[in-house]
């Protein structure tokens, strides 16, 4: 049950990834493919209707890991607590940028909410990106079960870990160019025009910067976590996750070439999938690693009783099935390409 619930939870990142990912994305870009009023609000409104519903599935999966790994989510929730407050204030910016830029119009205000908007969202994918860094590459667990990092030391990788050091950026390099490979390739579905074209182009210059940071991510990552290595070799089934990511990346390309826009937006969510489902089967069954492996997190040591996790699995699938049915109608509802006069629908 509790490998299921592993599972579980992993699927629950994966979905919020491939769902607030593209709006994160298009956030981080959107100063430079935007340049004017009315480009800026297509640019929103091509989010509007889905960016607040996306991240439920960021306050689900906290709920969940409260719920099926408590030990995890106290231990977790008090080491990271800084950078948990920095995201947690760059998701609230975020949130009242795209709000108040369509309640105050402002030839003061309205660049400070593009401004905040832009900035917030290529924070987030950083910081995002850093934290999947730091549980690949251990964190600095005790025999108490607990740990405390500071925003950064030296930058290297030793005992003395901070949330920022040249393996965690490396990472967050790499979400945060995935991720406007993401959200450009959404603009491209749901835009016209100057804001098309400009998001095709930004598209087709990171994939290469993508392409490039998954060789030096994938790479190091072995040498900082020996624990992946071992999987795989001990699983060889679970090469299916990368080659997932290879094919996503590659068919991205392909797609792009021929002009084929859902094609191209559906296989940077399958890249975006398989990288992370790759992590994640590299450090199973650890929940957390830790710097000394004798003091990670398992989901043996973390997980709530059998009884607990086997009634909130029913609760679990009743709920998965009503938000299911709910993002089907709205995406279903805001389908279509948004013209350049549209309002911000939010």
């Amino acid at each position: 049950m509790g490998t299921l619930w592993f599972w579980l939870v992993a699927l629950m990142i994966a979905v919020y990834v491939l769902l607030d990912g593209f709006d994160l994305g298009a956030g981080a870009i959107h100063l430079v493919i935007a340049r004017s009023d009315e480009e800026r609000k297509q640019v929103l409104s091509s989010i509007g209707p889905v960016w607040n519903g996306n991240e439920v599935w960021l306050i689900a999966t906290g709920g969940v890991l409260y719920f099926a790994f408590p030990a995890l989510y106290a231990s977790g929730f008090s080491g990271f607590y800084l950078p948990l407050m920095i995201v947690l204030w760059l998701l609230i910016l975020r949130g009242i940028a795209i709000e108040f830029r369509d309640h105050i119009h402002s030839e003061v205000w309205d660049p400070v909410w593009d401004f905040l908007f832009c900035a917030s969202s290529l924070l987030l994918c950083v910081f995002f990106g850093a934290a999947l860094g730091n549980v690949i590459r251990g964190v600095p667990l005790d025999a108490s079960g607990y740990f405390f990092e500071p925003l950064w030391t030296d930058f290297q990788i030793g005992t003395e870990t901070g949330i920022l050091d040249w393996y965690t950026l490396l990472v967050g390099l790499l979400a945060l160019a995935a991720l406007i490979v993401h959200g450009a390739l959404w603009l491209v579905v749901k835009t016209t025009g100057a804001v098309h074209d400009r998001s095709l182009r930004i598209a087709r210059l990171a994939w290469w910067l993508v392409a490039a940071l998954t060789i030096a991510v994938t790479i190091t990552s072995f040498r900082v976590q020996p624990a992946i290595a071992q999987h795989f070799r001990s699983a060889p089934w679970g090469y299916v996750f990368p080659l997932f990511a290879i094919a996503g990346l590659a068919g991205v390309r392909w797609a792009m070439a021929r002009g084929y826009e859902w094609n191209s937006f559906v296989a940077a969510g399958c890249y975006l999938a398989g990288m992370l489902l790759s992590a994640v089967f590299g450090i199973f069954p650890m929940v957390l690693p830790a710097r000394n492996a004798a003091y990670s997190l398992t989901i043996e040591n973390t997980q709530a009783g059998r009884y607990g996790l086997t009634i909130g699995l029913i609760w679990w699938i009743l709920g998965v099935f009503l938000v299911t049915g709910y993002f089907i109608f709205v995406y279903r509802s805001s389908a279509g390409k948004v013209p350049l006069e549209k309002h911000v629908d939010s």
